[in-house]
């Protein structure tokens, strides 16, 4: 699942693009630290490919804590910049840095 990173060279902003392979999904949605959690907004576009894509503009020099939920199954992203423990959650968030 990678995340590709696009630096604004007129804004301190990151474009992070999210891209999951889930041919079989129906819908897979990003939530993390960037949008409070809330999934409204965040539907990840299916292609016709089967991967679910989309982009978020982050401000830099910050990180921030995300997990995908795929068909309502939380999942973390396996080539995330880190990982980081989660006490409310009970598990790991994945963990990406702008």
């Amino acid at each position: 699942m990678p995340i590709k990173k696009q630096y604004l060279k007129s804004k301190p902003i990151c474009k992070v693009t999210f891209t999951v392979p889930a041919e079989e999904a129906k819908k897979v949605v990003v939530v993390g630290d960037f949008n409070n959690w809330k999934p409204k907004g965040s539907t990840l576009k299916k292609l016709k490919n089967g991967t679910f894509k989309g982009t978020f503009e982050l401000p830099n020099e910050n990180t921030y804590e995300f997990r995908y939920i795929i068909d309502g199954n939380y999942t973390n992203d396996t080539e995330a910049d880190g990982y980081a423990w989660n006490d409310y959650a009970g598990t790991e968030n994945a963990v990406v840095t702008v």
